[in-house]
């Protein structure tokens, strides 16, 4: 008879996952950890562990890869100027360039984006390996203000100033902005400041869209006191 293969009981919500215990620790993303994890590489306590899922005490349970002990890395703040045509992705199954790309070369541990901009946009993006410290700056009940400055394709007038900052319901959800101020207009373009409280998926772009109002440019410039 095959012997029982060892695993440990915890409960479900106590600790994180392994495979989130290794990026916050710093060593790997989830995704390659997860790849470690199915090879083998990985030991919990003595143990090889093979379940990603597996409930880890950051404080208590000691990890191992590849016979190495994993410790906490020195805690990392980073605010990028984000370029245009970058995802913010490890890894991108289509081959694009990645914010990676501007670490190349730096003696840094693994970080991870503090939210996201999307391809299109540029402009301030933070990375951090302090998961607490990013999770705090996302948290929907933090209301973190999240500036940015957009070219738009139109000259608005009052009236659609007042229309943009009452905002609009796409495919039944309701967007809005905290604030919506023009900076600057000529001839058939304007920049717009906006400032968010909120994380939704391309929040800006899909507000203006509501109005047929292209977004030429759209660059974040402060998270919080962050510029």
């Amino acid at each position: 008879m095959a012997r029982p293969q060892h695993t440990t009981r915890r409960a479900a919500s106590a600790g994180v996952s392994l495979s989130r215990a290794l990026s916050k620790l710093g060593l790997c993303s989830r995704k390659q950890a997860e790849v470690l994890i199915a090879e083998g590489r990985v030991r919990v306590a003595g143990k090889v562990a093979r379940d990603p899922s597996l409930r880890i005490d950051l404080d208590r349970d000691r990890i191992a890869v590849d016979g190495e002990q994993v410790v906490a890395e020195r805690k990392v703040y980073l605010m990028i100027n984000k370029p245009r045509g970058l995802v913010t992705t490890r890894d991108d199954p289509e081959g694009r360039g990645t914010v990676y790309d501007c670490l190349e070369g730096l003696d840094l541990p693994f970080v991870s984006p503090v939210g996201r901009l999307d391809k299109a946009s540029e402009g301030l993006l933070l990375m951090t390996n302090d998961t607490r410290w990013a999770n705090g700056l996302l948290d929907p009940a933090s209301h973190v203000d999240k500036t940015y400055h957009v070219q738009i394709g139109t000259a608005p007038d009052d009236a659609m100033l007042a229309r943009f900052r009452d905002g609009a319901t796409v495919d039944g959800e309701l967007l809005t902005a905290r604030s919506i101020e023009l900076l600057r207009s000529g001839g058939r373009t304007a920049w717009l400041e906006v400032v968010l409280d909120e994380g939704r998926n391309r929040q800006i772009r899909r507000l203006l869209a509501a109005f047929d109002v292209e977004v030429l440019r759209l660059i974040r410039v402060a998270v919080g006191l962050l510029q």
